[in-house]
């Protein structure tokens, strides 16, 4: 992935992306310390924000997403969605989430929303994605695409090096 442009981001903009981040995590000023270093690189396909070289968010559509490495360190316990076993591996190689392989998930996530999808056995994220229906649709349909996979484990942003 190229980066075509890169920049530390103003107080303001830090404080914008703290408030997009407040949505799914409590602990935002550990996530992104007041004496951080906080950048944006801009690539092909996303902006990545990264706080001391680490990426942590990116932007799509004008949404402030977290990356998977962010909820390695901090899973927030809204928005999840719980895949069976065998759906990861398609996970992992992009595909979006069909709607058979969910297991759980939180009924309150309305189409649109940004999720957080976790393995069934670690809740370990897996992927992050965009509800493509509610949730609880997504617990009782069995059939159709539930979420739009925007990063999973081993993608771009995933190998990404600040």
């Amino acid at each position: 992935m190229e980066i075509r442009k890169r920049y530390f981001l103003s107080k303001k903009d830090v404080k914008k992306i703290k408030k997009e981040l407040e949505v799914f995590f409590e602990n935002v000023d550990e996530i992104i310390p007041k004496k951080g270093n906080v950048e944006i690189a801009i690539t092909d396909d996303f902006e990545i924000i990264l706080v001391d070289k680490e990426p942590i968010a990116f932007k799509k559509d004008d949404k402030v997403i977290p990356t998977l490495k962010l909820l390695l360190k901090s899973l927030p316990d809204k928005n999840l969605v719980v895949v069976d076993i065998g759906a990861i591996k398609f996970l992992i190689n992009g595909a979006d989430v069909m709607a058979p392989g969910i297991v759980d998930a939180d009924e309150n996530i309305k189409e649109e929303d940004v999720v957080f999808v976790v393995d069934e056995n670690h809740k370990k994220p897996i992927c992050v994605g965009i509800a493509l229906m509610n949730g609880k649709e997504m617990k009782e349909a069995d059939k159709g695409k539930a979420i739009k996979n925007l990063h999973y484990v081993g993608d771009k942003i995933w190998n990404f090096k600040g």
